[in-house]
């Protein structure tokens, strides 16, 4: 028999605690995220749907960006028992500097259409975080602003070729001259992937005022009025604008790239290079041998060609390829921590996150890019410690399997 009581007041008391209200409404949203994916919901709630497509989307019927985060979930870890993890060690050294975490901000274009604090917000948090920071060609801010909202952070520089050398050269050299450490060579876009939600929403950069874009404003007021009120949305690089990102790729860059032109930014870069878009084994021997310092494995977030190799699956055998010769990086797919600590078993340097702050940059401004960034960071130290792994330096293969 359960026998009942009243409880004492002085029972109750410690129970009836309310939570601090928060009038913030940013903090607020941001304070209810746990993951990744729980930033994506509140970013698709906030963006009007053609900006939240364009960011979450990939090409054609997107099977590759499915079978990329799909590889992750076949990952199994091995971890080991009865170590000593009350500290774990998540810095290494990455392309000549020491990262704070195993982890870079990736390249994302028309960061300002997600939300008006665009690359500024990437650039302060990462440099906040101790991570580099990579600025897309196609990025809404300057070379120059990238650089003074983060003065003293690692910054990285991603470059697509253009038919005329001549204003490549003049980014490169404006990239050195503003202490970027490394360049970022795309070699995966001779063409401009099929990125059907774009088509079906009728995405226009900048964004156009037509009816059903007036529409969705409706649902959406304090996006719009952010565009209207702050400075004009360009491509702070590119001299071409307008139409579809597709249709800007296939008018500005050049489809005719080849080795030569790595050996050629090769000659007048004076920092590291990475080769981004690699996916294959025997390219990325080649681009080592060009003179690349790194190589990316990237599908380009599945937004390129679908049905493309999955970046995860080609660590082990590219790293074993490459050596010291040449350091391995990975992107695609990675929405958790444990991803990261993934591919940096596989025999990656470091990962490269993309869509993972883009959500909480749409979610939340510079303090979105930094909860991605917090949740991303806690992590990696809960899965090393689970693993039984005291550093990032010590992740081995062994520790980590491929389901079949």
């Amino acid at each position: 028999m359960v026998r009942r009581r009243l409880p004492r007041p002085s029972e109750l008391r410690p129970l009836l605690r309310p939570a601090p209200i928060t009038l913030d409404p940013t903090e607020r949203r941001l304070a209810r995220a746990a993951s990744i994916s729980d930033l994506r919901a509140i970013a698709r709630r906030r963006t009007p749907r053609a900006v939240f497509d364009y960011a979450d989307g990939s090409a054609d019927s997107e099977i590759t960006l499915r079978r990329a985060r799909e590889a992750y979930r076949r990952i199994e870890f091995r971890p080991t028992v009865l170590t000593d993890v009350s500290s774990v060690d998540t810095s290494r050294e990455v392309l000549g500097g020491r990262c704070a975490l195993p982890f870079a901000l990736a390249p994302v274009g028309f960061l300002r259409m997600m939300h008006t604090e665009g690359e500024r917000a990437s650039a302060a948090v990462a440099q906040a975080a101790g991570i580099p920071v990579s600025l897309s060609t196609m990025g809404t801010t300057t070379i120059e602003d990238v650089a003074a909202a983060a003065p003293t952070g690692r910054k990285w520089f991603q470059l697509y070729l253009w038919r005329d050398r001549e204003p490549a050269k003049d980014l490169v050299a404006r990239a050195a001259a503003s202490g970027f450490d490394t360049l970022m060579l795309t070699v995966d876009t001779p063409v401009g992937g099929a990125r059907l939600r774009d088509v079906r929403n009728g995405l226009a950069i900048p964004p156009a005022l037509t009816l059903r874009t007036f529409l969705d404003g409706a649902m959406h007021p304090n996006w719009w009025f952010d565009l209207l009120t702050t400075e004009p949305l360009t491509f702070a690089s590119l001299t071409t604008t307008g139409g579809t990102p597709a249709e800007m790729i296939n008018r500005v860059f050049d489809p005719a790239l080849t080795m030569a032109d790595v050996e050629w930014l090769r000659g007048i870069w004076p920092g590291k290079l990475v080769v981004k878009g690699v996916q294959g084994v025997e390219d990325a021997r080649r681009v080592v041998e060009a003179g690349a310092d790194g190589v990316l494995l990237s599908n380009h977030g599945g937004r390129q060609l679908d049905r493309a190799p999955v970046p995860l699956e080609l660590v082990q055998p590219v790293s074993e390829a490459v050596g010291d010769r040449a350091e391995v990086l990975v992107d695609t797919g990675i929405m958790h921590g444990g991803d990261v600590v993934a591919a940096l078993a596989l025999g990656a340097r470091a990962a490269v996150v993309g869509r993972a702050y883009v959500y909480g940059l749409m979610a939340g401004g510079r303090r979105g890019v930094a909860k991605a960034v917090d949740i991303l960071a806690a992590e990696v130290v809960r899965t090393l410690q689970l693993l039984g792994v005291t550093s990032v330096d010590s992740l081995r293969p062994h520790h980590v399997r491929l389901r079949g």
